[in-house]
């Protein structure tokens, strides 16, 4: 990776790190004073958001120097984090119909917020 790259990337992937580290302490939190059920569903919430942002990360760090290629794949990186997390949340209500949606749904935003403030701060 060149220094460039290397320059842009390490934001980018702090940004997902402090959104894994958001998911885990929320849902464990919540495991804590809840139950373990609905701890287990915000926690997926967490990784359905945190494995969108991994995918946007890794197809958006790319070095380019065309304005065009750049904005390309940030459309590319935003549709596909688009689609992983439609993908995930049907998958997560369709192959876990006991998690607690609401719990699943407060994972999910928590996580994204960090994501959103976290941008604030870069």
């Amino acid at each position: 990776m060149s220094d460039f790259a290397s320059i842009v990337a390490r934001p980018v992937f702090r940004i997902v790190a402090l959104q894994f580290t958001l998911a885990v302490l929320f849902s464990a939190l919540v495991a804590l004073f809840a139950g373990l059920e609905k701890g287990w569903s915000a926690a997926m919430g967490g990784a359905i958001a945190t494995l969108g942002s991994v995918a946007y990360a890794l197809l958006v760090t790319k070095h380019s120097q065309d304005a065009k290629v750049i904005f390309r794949r940030h459309f590319r990186a935003e549709m596909v984090k688009l689609f992983i997390t439609a993908a995930l949340f049907v998958g997560a209500l369709v192959l876990f119909p006991s998690a607690a949606t609401v719990w699943l749904i407060l994972g999910f935003a928590a996580t994204t917020l960090a994501y959103w403030f976290a941008l604030l701060a870069v």
